[in-house]
């Protein structure tokens, strides 16, 4: 028979176990650059053990955090090795296959939205504050966003948006892959305040050389490095040559997360764009 004494001590050392889980540091997954920054913004760096590879920024990402690999080529393996406790996946991250394995074993998955628009990534911050409990700091952060927005939009109309952009994904074969309707470019390229040229276009898409002939664009705009490598010269393309844009060599290129990735930076990154393409206009 258990003496008073015991009785007395058995509930305490039952829950001390049950403590030390519940104190124990949170291990996270961060999968899609956007959400990483975010995560950095909110200062829960410290809390990361991995992330994907497109997590170029802040750079210190991929230089201290494990690399688990694209975010659209995922493997469980890599993801479970970490011992994680969370992973904050942006959507269309996969294969989906491999993310139903890593929930299986335990660990949940807060799928963060996308959506390429100002209000879209006030909601990523909002969704992600909220997962890590930080809602606080996530609310001074969309605070920074908007200001940042208001600031865009202020000096939006001080400047002639008349500028007729194409924006160049990628050269495959000499045919560029150009970005349409409902693509972060599009998304980015209005953000600026520019014309996008290929907008009849859906998703994204090859453009033929009657069909750059006939776009007439007065500026392209690339990544820096795009799915081929580093961003080339599209001037040397005959169908470039007899554009407006190679009349007055109008090519702006752009650091790809910076420009595309649609997080905290996203407001500065629409007006550098905008600075670039208006460079008579802008300060």
């Amino acid at each position: 028979m258990l003496s008073r004494r015991s009785l007395l001590l058995t509930p305490s050392l039952l829950i001390l176990p049950r403590m030390a889980r519940a104190e124990a540091p949170r291990r996270i997954v961060s999968i899609g650059g956007a959400v990483t920054e975010i995560l950095y913004r909110l200062g829960l760096d410290q809390e990361i053990v991995g992330v994907d590879s497109t997590s170029q920024f802040p750079a210190d990402a991929l230089k201290t955090k494990k690399d688990v690999g694209y975010m659209r080529a995922l493997g469980a393996e890599g993801i479970l090795s970490l011992n994680p406790t969370l992973v904050l996946a942006t959507e269309g991250s996969g294969p989906p296959d491999a993310l139903r394995l890593v929930e299986q074993a335990g660990v949940p998955i807060i799928r963060i939205p996308d959506e390429p628009s100002a209000a879209g990534i006030l909601r990523r911050v909002e969704l992600v504050a909220q997962a890590v409990g930080a809602a606080e700091r996530g609310k001074a952060l969309t605070g920074e966003i908007e200001q940042g927005f208001a600031r865009l939009s202020e000096q939006k109309k001080k400047v002639d948006l008349s500028v007729r952009a194409l924006f160049v994904l990628s050269l495959q074969n000499g045919r560029p892959l150009v970005g349409g309707q409902g693509t972060t470019a599009d998304a980015m390229l209005g953000l600026a305040g520019a014309t996008n040229v290929a907008s009849s276009l859906v998703g994204w898409k090859p453009l033929s050389d009657e069909g750059i002939i006939g776009a007439a664009p007065d500026a392209i705009v690339m990544m820096d490095r795009g799915p081929g490598g580093a961003a080339p010269d599209p001037f040397a393309l005959p169908a470039f040559a007899g554009t407006p844009a190679a009349a007055k060599r109008r090519l702006v290129v752009m650091d790809a997360l910076y420009l595309l990735g649609f997080g905290p930076r996203t407001p500065d990154a629409a007006r550098d764009l905008m600075a670039a393409l208006h460079p008579d206009q802008m300060p």
